[in-house]
């Protein structure tokens, strides 16, 4: 069956967006060890593109499916991994770009769901907290994809996540999201 990407999420409750999560099936890349090993001349971008050989990778439904074999390793690099061979990637800071969210509820209450430049939906949560890391010129939040890998939060994306957490007004400063909080730094 053809890979469909979820519809807009602004058209989904949260509910609808919690089971299409839960229906997202990835192949269990932690478990393969493939003997064969090489390079993929692949690289991809800090705004979420995708390369070969420096060429721009055009059709998203292959943008999908390499993103499925993607693995982070022991020792921070990145590869697709097939049972059969592992191909080093090269990824310019992270590997996906959350590019849309939704959000019900206020305060403890609020859930928070992203869709990924990739078309696949995350729900922030405690396994797949939010982060905020401080000392940067500009805040760069992030969040937990699966298994050490991460989406970098568009500008518009993470505007709108302070919007939210401003009119909480919680102290100290930040965001709940399906019963976890995560703290946003304000800065110097």
């Amino acid at each position: 069956m053809p890979y469909a990407p979820p519809p807009e999420m602004a058209s989904l409750s949260l509910s609808d967006i919690a089971d299409l999560v839960a229906q997202q099936k990835l192949p269990p890349v932690e478990q393969w060890d493939p003997q064969e090993t090489g390079d993929s001349e692949m690289r991809i971008a800090s705004d979420g593109g995708w390369f070969h050989q420096g060429d721009p990778i055009s059709r998203p439904a292959m943008v999908r499916a390499f993103s499925t074999l993607l693995r982070r390793e022991e020792d921070g690099s990145f590869a697709l991994v097939t049972p059969y061979q592992k191909l080093a990637i090269a990824v310019d800071d992270v590997p996906f770009v959350a590019v849309e969210m939704e959000s019900s509820g206020t305060g403890a209450d609020r859930k928070l769901a992203f869709r990924l430049n990739t078309d696949h939906l995350v729900l922030a949560d405690q396994e797949h907290p939010l982060r905020f890391p401080t000392g940067t010129d500009a805040p760069q939040p992030y969040l937990t994809v699966r298994r050490g890998l991460e989406a970098v939060l568009a500008r518009p994306v993470y505007y709108t996540l302070a919007e939210m957490a401003l009119e909480d007004n919680l102290e100290p400063f930040g965001i709940w999201s399906h019963g976890t909080f995560f703290a946003i730094d304000a800065g110097p």
